[in-house]
């Protein structure tokens, strides 16, 4: 026939004679054999290695089948019988396929390869590499073998023979596209092996590895090692061949045409231009695109530091400790002892605090935010102090105070309540059983204990009462070391905020403090407590982020009442006590933090929930403006103190609030997640001012606690993205991205079922999730995937991101939630050595978080920033809305990269179709 397009594996320098035929009739030819392997999105018709794949599978079976004793080890009453030792020559398609089958048979594997790069794949997987000694290989073309020079060929020869007579089976694959079989096992080397030692050539059809081979046929030497030299191992499992092979020709002309209903060659595609032979009749070159170099602004120096001068820096020590020193021993100076005890108790909790936070799991940081949010509430403390009249309050103090004790036990008992929720989703079907319950005993005991040696005429008890709450707070956060204790740990927090409540009573009642006032804190207390329970049993946790922000608002509020309503009832006091000023002091630096606690807060809220636009509040003067609230704020505290009145503190709680919501609104939604931490940090502090306000040892260490835990994980998400927390506040990503180069390139897209082929086909399998996820509810659907996986042996494993989702750990509760076990949630650093050797990444609704330009590109907004090496796996896919930036506002070269495809839709939606997908698929 004239002019016909044909297309398969025509091996033209082997067969000159067919291809001269084809040329004389105008033909079109595809050589599918001359299809490189470096071309990711090629993978999906090349024939060559779905044959090579199978051959690989079969090499072992046929040598099982040889060889006279099982591949695994065994230890039985008759003796011991070790593993069989398999040396695989050749670590490409073939060659890995056998690595693996052979480990999984329970043999011990080695591997050779003269690709550099073939190490990681070997190791991967399950074999290891052995390697001539003193000399270097070089790489070849197409993911091929190259021919080595004369060093490294006569290094090898000692290398193998070294080795190949300790080893029980050898499978070579070596081969040089359009060479003969390069002589790899020499006479020699065969004869060292052990009788029953088994060679697998599958190199036969052309010529051999083994200098002993014989194409077609089994031999056995004189020393009884065989020698299967089998051309036809394709052909001995015909059946799936040829569904793999009509599934890639398929694919193949699927890929060639850009229309559906007809054949229209584009002559410019990578993959049409490196399969074409002829173009009717006339020879075509073959032509295989070049990486691109990379740019000279892609090379980042390293410098190495300059040598530091030890006694220098032994002086610069010394120094700055003088300092600290010197700052204590002045504010030992002039003043009171009570005031020392204060800081000496904020010292040490700040100390405490910093090393206890830093144990929690990463994957328990939405917890941690939540239980400290909870434990905040202690405010209440501060308002139960001011609190009087009878059963209602009868002054504007006492009213503002039975107002602060309300909001503190919504906090509360929200707070502890949604942690409990939270927790509950960690546990796993085959943890322990725990009896939480027993701890009402103690939990019940000690207010019990304090009010009896109270009766009995300890009346300073209470203080021992918040010892032991101070202790049990920290120790409940201690308890979020890991998810084993988590529950115990809010557990612990429960019995240390009810005793550091109990206490407050005890100290109340020394104060001579009426039955009626003690009704009306407790019905305050109800109130809020049952709204509490209320909010935290319907919250769902998708929206677990808003109900921490709220809850801090709530916090500041109080903490502002608190403080408003003390000076009130205190403030003819001050000029004569010797703690006045401090007290002074502490309401006012407690009503200006908790103003802006409060009012930022409910921005957090409002933008978090999507009643708000997302961009951050810009205009000309905006920094302006912060100045002038900060210099208004610092000339109304210096009335405050000289004149001892209220109007200045109201005017600089009204700043406080202006100064919240403008700080808060100017940031982007990005970022508010770095909001959340940071006004986390403020409520603590809003707690250590009451602490110095009413000299309060609890409240000082539950504050300074809390205030470490929010400016602990502030730091954790401005490191996570390479950004100072001055730039996360007054600055934004557009400002570090502007006059950034754009990326071009093709994206590829990828359908369901072709993802659904890849994921089912994988070994290794990350997702890396990301606030997509969390916005489609995906979750569930996630987790039926990860489950029906590993049930049936493929590892798949998660991949998060610290700042992933709107808050920190939050899609570690979304997992959970959704039933996926922790044990196969990693955090981004235990995971991205892993994935070279992952056969698939899937990227869901992250962006930012797998930018390879945060290491590649030093003039990247995100340049620093750690990413998930989502790109290194075999195939990335992401699956995303639209092509669209993430929120740093800047192009992801991830979706250009050669191995990645873009899978479009809505995150729900598209999992959902996998989760169908993979069940049909592994059924």
């Amino acid at each position: 026939y004239q002019r016909r397009v044909h297309g398969g594996f025509i091996h033209d320098q082997e067969n000159a004679a067919v291809v001269e035929k084809l040329k004389a009739k105008k033909s079109t030819v595809f050589a599918l054999d001359r299809l490189p392997r470096t071309i990711s999105k090629a993978q999906a018709f090349d024939a060559l290695s779905s044959a090579l794949g199978l051959m690989g599978y079969k090499a072992v079976i046929e040598a099982a089948s040889q060889f006279p004793r099982p591949f695994a080890g065994k230890m039985t009453m008759a003796g011991k019988i070790p593993p069989a030792k398999v040396l695989v020559v050749g670590a490409a398609v073939a060659g890995l396929e056998a690595i693996s089958c052979a480990k999984n048979n329970g043999a011990q594997v080695f591997a050779t390869d003269t690709r550099p790069e073939a190490e990681e794949q070997i190791v991967g997987a399950g074999g290891k590499m052995l390697k001539p000694e003193g000399v270097k290989s070089e790489a070849g073309a197409g993911g091929y073998a190259k021919e080595q020079g004369a060093d490294y060929l006569k290094a090898a020869v000692e290398m193998y023979k070294k080795n190949v007579p300790d080893m029980d089976i050898v499978i070579t694959t070596a081969l040089i596209p359009g060479r003969p079989a390069p002589k790899i096992i020499t006479d020699e080397m065969v004869y060292g092996m052990k009788p029953g030692s088994v060679i697998v050539d599958l190199a036969a059809e052309r010529g051999g590895n083994c200098t002993l081979t014989k194409p077609g046929e089994v031999v056995t030497t004189k020393n009884g090692v065989k020698i299967v030299g089998y051309t036809d191992l394709i052909s001995r499992m015909a059946l799936q061949a040829s569904k793999l092979y009509s599934n890639n020709v398929v694919k193949f002309l699927l890929a060639l045409g850009e229309e559906k209903d007809a054949l229209t060659l584009n002559w410019d595609d990578e993959i049409t231009r490196c399969t074409g032979l002829l173009d009717k009749g006339e020879f075509l070159e073959y032509k295989m695109a070049t990486p691109p170099t990379p740019s000279a602004a892609a090379v980042v120096e390293e410098v190495a530091p300059e040598p530091v001068d030890p006694m220098t820096q032994e002086i610069s020590r010394i120094l700055k400790t003088s300092v600290a020193l010197g700052l204590l021993l002045g504010a030992g100076v002039g003043t009171p002892a009570s005031f020392v005890g204060c800081m000496s108790t904020f010292a040490l909790s700040v100390t405490v605090g910093y090393y206890v936070v830093w144990g929690v799991t990463h994957a328990l940081h939405t917890p941690l935010m939540s239980v400290t949010n909870a434990i905040s509430g202690l405010v209440a403390v501060g308002g139960m102090m001011v609190a009087g009249g009878g059963f209602l309050p009868s002054t504007a103090s006492q009213t503002l105070a039975a107002a602060a004790v309300t909001m503190s036990f919504i906090n509360i008992v929200g707070g502890f309540r949604i942690t409990q929720r939270m927790l509950n989703m960690f546990r796993r079907p085959t943890d322990p059983l725990e009896y939480q319950q027993l701890w009402l005993v103690p939990a019940a005991t000690m207010p019990g204990a304090l009010w009896y040696l109270w009766l009995t005429g300890y009346s300073n008890i209470y203080e021992i009462g918040y010892l032991a709450a101070s202790m049990f707070c920290i120790a409940s956060l201690a308890g979020l070391s890991s998810q084993s204790t988590s529950r115990l740990g809010n557990t612990i927090g429960m019995m240390g905020v009810g005793w550091g409540v109990a206490s407050a009573f005890l100290a109340l009642a020394t104060r001579g403090v009426s039955l009626e006032v003690f009704s009306q804190i407790t019905a305050c207390a109800a109130i809020g407590g049952s709204a509490g329970l209320l909010i935290a049993n319907k919250i769902s946790p998708m929206d677990l982020p808003q109900l921490v922000a709220a809850f801090h608002s709530l916090v500041g509020l109080a903490a502002v009442l608190t403080c408003v309503a003390s000076h009130m009832d205190g403030y003819t006091h001050f000029a004569s006590d010797p703690m006045g000023t401090i007290h002074m002091t502490a309401i006012f630096l407690g009503t200006i933090i908790g103003g802006v606690t409060f009012t930022g807060s409910l921005v957090a809220f409002l933008k978090l929930d999507g009643r708000l636009r997302s961009a951050g509040l810009a205009y000309y003067g905006r920094d302006y403006t912060n100045y002038l609230t900060l210099a208004t704020t610092i000339a109304l505290g210096y009335q405050y103190f000289t004149t001892n009145t209220l109007s200045p503190l109201l005017g600089a709680t009204a700043l406080s609030f202006f100064a919240g919501y403008h700080l808060v609104d100017a940031v982007g939604g990005a970022d508010m997640p770095v909001c959340i931490t940071v006004l986390n940090s403020y409520s603590g502090w809003a707690l250590v001012c009451e602490g110095f306000m009413l000299n309060n040892s609890l409240l000082t260490v539950v504050g300074s606690l809390i205030g470490s835990s929010g400016a602990i994980l502030t730091y954790i998400m401005c490191v996570a993205m390479n950004r100072s927390i001055w730039n996360v506040l007054f600055g934004s990503y557009a400002d570090l991205s502007a006059g950034e180069e754009e990326v071009t390139g093709t994206h590829q897209e990828i359908s369901v079922p072709d993802t659904v082929n890849l994921l089912t086909s994988a070994k290794e399998v990350i997702i890396v999730p990301g606030f997509g996820l969390c916005q489609g509810q995906a979750q569930y659907a996630v987790a039926g995937i990860s489950q029906i996986m590993n049930e049936k042996g493929i590892r798949l494993r998660f991949g998060i991101h610290p700042v992933a989702g709107r808050m920190p750990g939050q899609l570690n509760v979304l997992l959970a939630e959704a039933g996926v076990p922790y044990d196969v949630v990693f955090e981004m650093d235990e995971l991205n050595d892993d994935f070279p050797n992952t056969d698939v990444s899937l990227v869901i609704g992250a962006n930012d978080v797998v930018n390879p330009d945060a290491l590649e590109n030093p003039k990247s907004a995100l340049a620093g920033m750690p990413v998930l090496h989502v790109w290194k796996a075999k195939t990335s896919i992401v699956m995303k809305r639209s092509m669209a930036t993430g929120y740093a506002g800047v192009q992801n070269p991830l979706f250009f990269k050669e191995n990645n495809y873009m899978l479009f839709g809505n995150a729900k939606g598209q999992c959902e179709a996998l989760l169908e997908g993979v069940k049909a698929a592994l059924k």
